[in-house]
């Protein structure tokens, strides 16, 4: 856990800058429960599993989820690489099918008349967060669904489908991933602290660089690097990833005298509470808490 006096440690002051980390008011039980991944015997941390079709068309992840198995149920199967990828024929005609926040389908194709499905990022984490959720497999070098994905149309299933597929990305997955393997696979050891930090701090727009300070804990290899990593990691692993899933809102703002640089800001979106509930308690003694 966090030691007495981490939070005095002048390298941890001066990387978090002035923020106060939200899981600070945390009780050491609570903030030890949320380190456990949600189940039935621990309530720390509560997932919903009755969304209607209107919120599961508001997830991207779940939304498009259900478009790749319906095409491999009606089409018998999509054809695979021998690397296990969908075959380049299959992902551009998937790119006619997919929508997905804050992403520009034609980027791939500027310099490629056809690419590979890890080259079309919203088809790539659909299909391997599918396949990790076994509702796809590969057969004979196609991609099928299996009887559970087969269930997952159903009106009767189909509510439970984006808390399926929420777990397994965030306690199952390694989204070290998509942060290109920097600070190997931090924050995701915390992925309960983080969810509750941004339940309370991200009512509001925040920027990437403030959410990493209040929802992370830092460890040493962040702050003995030559730059700091955290925000970029935190971004890419967390904050994009909870965007794709329709729970939190994007937005940014050129910064001034710069043409390629902007500020990226978050807040929660209305699907963030209702998809995650918390049983913590919170501590506001004054001094350090953990």
């Amino acid at each position: 856990m966090v030691a007495a006096d981490f939070l005095q440690d002048p390298q941890v002051r001066q990387w978090l800058d002035g923020v106060e980390p939200a899981w600070t008011v945390l009780t050491f039980d609570s903030l030890r429960a949320l380190r456990q991944q949600p189940s039935a015997g621990q309530t720390a941390i509560q997932l919903a599993t009755d969304f209607s079709a209107d919120e599961i068309a508001g997830s991207a992840v779940a939304r498009n989820t259900l478009i790749l198995l319906r095409q491999a149920i009606e089409r018998d199967g999509l054809p695979l690489t021998a690397t296990g990828n969908l075959s380049r024929a299959v992902v551009a005609e998937m790119c006619e099918l997919i929508e997905w926040p804050h992403y520009d389908q034609a980027e791939p194709f500027r310099f490629n008349k056809v690419i590979n499905e890890p080259d079309f990022l919203p088809l790539h984490v659909v299909r391997l967060l599918a396949q990790a959720a076994k509702l796809v497999r590969a057969q004979r070098g196609k991609l099928v669904a299996t009887p559970q994905g087969k269930s997952m149309l159903s009106d009767a299933r189909q509510g439970s489908l984006p808390t399926m597929l929420f777990r397994f990305a965030f306690w199952h997955m390694d989204l070290g991933y998509f942060g290109r393997g920097l600070l190997g696979s931090w924050p995701q050891a915390d992925m309960g602290i983080v969810l509750w930090s941004l339940s309370v701090s991200a009512d509001g727009w925040q920027t990437n660089e403030k959410l990493t300070r209040l929802c992370t804990i830092p460890e040493p290899a962040i702050l003995s690097g030559t730059w700091d990593r955290s925000t970029y990691a935190f971004e890419a692993r967390i904050l994009r990833p909870l965007l794709w899933f329709g729970l939190l809102e994007y937005r940014s703002e050129k910064m001034p005298d710069s043409r390629f640089t902007a500020w990226h800001y978050y807040r929660k979106a209305e699907l963030f509470d209702r998809l995650l509930a918390f049983d913590v308690k919170m501590d506001f003694a004054e001094g350090p808490r953990h």
